[in-house]
């Protein structure tokens, strides 16, 4: 357990830490995401590098003391070859859309991760969908469409990445469902954060900068953030019923809107918000419907 609570001379429910697990996963990931938009003058393949060579600090903390030094071996290297490639994908296609969309339209977006895996999993997996899945994601992309509408006039071809991430997420999603039952998560975690890492690192050939000691917190506090983020949003869900904390990753929606209010100037649209709400009313039908069915949950982000 990353931490223990008490209240008075009590211990915390295991609904009450999961709680506030998710709650401190939300607060970690919009802390990655403020940290990515505000450091866009930085060379972005600098920042995907430092994302996830600090990142690799809390995945080497779940590493049990006698799997060290052979933590790294697998009898499934396609799928997680698959898993990484698209995890990638993914979250290169996130930190393009950070630099250059509003903060809550961006996040906003990303919610529609669940509504591709529903999608997908009817295409490739043969799952059945049945009204109450099809009104959702009828929902997910009316919303994603509202969002987005405005920006067809200006031409924001950027307003595209959160929905690369939102279709990766779901390529990912899907191959964490099938790794996940040999796998353990610190594995699944690495070779993603591993490939991620690398690509990163291989655009230090067009110049990287020498940070100030701010920029270099920001990059420390960057990667301890996004790799935390997964671990305490992986502890909420085994800690209690998806049902329970999964509405609280929506809290990501209010901090982007505060921070980019705050922070970056920007003014929170009526599209965004009348938006989000069908993407978040669409994702949340998902997410009972698979309670209902006591399938695994695919919560709203997750990238390793």
């Amino acid at each position: 357990m990353l931490f223990e609570l008490i209240k008075g001379d009590k211990m915390l429910t295991k609904s009450q830490l999961a709680i506030l697990y998710m709650v401190a996963s939300v607060a970690c990931f919009s802390v990655m995401d403020i940290i990515v938009k505000y450091l866009k003058d930085a060379p972005f393949g600098q920042v995907l590098f430092m994302r996830f060579f600090f990142g690799m600090v809390p995945i080497f903390l779940l590493i049990p003391k006698e799997k060290m030094l052979t933590f790294y071996k697998t009898n499934r290297p396609g799928l997680h070859a698959w898993r990484a490639s698209w995890g990638a994908i993914a979250i290169v296609a996130l930190f393009i859309g950070l630099r250059n969309v509003e903060l809550a339209d961006c996040i906003s977006l990303t919610f529609l991760g669940p509504v591709f895996v529903t999608i997908l999993s009817a295409l490739f997996l043969r799952e059945k969908i049945r009204m109450k899945r099809i009104s959702a994601i009828i929902l997910g992309i009316i919303g994603g469409l509202i969002i987005i509408k405005p920006t067809f006039e200006e031409f924001n071809y950027f307003y595209f990445m959160p929905l690369i991430f939102a279709f990766g997420f779901a390529q990912v999603a899907l191959s964490i469902k099938s790794l996940s039952k040999t796998e353990p998560n610190y594995l699944i975690a690495f070779y993603f954060s591993l490939l991620s890492m690398l690509i990163g690192l291989a655009t230090i050939v067009n110049g990287w900068i020498w940070p100030t000691l701010y920029e270099a917190f920001l990059f420390i506090v960057l990667g301890l953030a996004g790799g935390y983020a997964n671990i305490l949003l992986t502890q909420s869900l085994r800690m209690a019923d998806t049902g329970l904390v999964t509405p609280i990753k929506y809290l990501s929606l209010v901090f982007a809107a505060t921070a980019g209010y705050f922070i970056f100037g920007e003014t929170l649209k009526i599209t965004t918000l009348v938006g989000a709400l069908f993407i978040v009313l669409g994702t949340y039908i998902i997410f009972k419907r698979e309670e209902t069915l006591k399938k695994q949950v695919v919560p709203p982000r997750y990238e390793t």
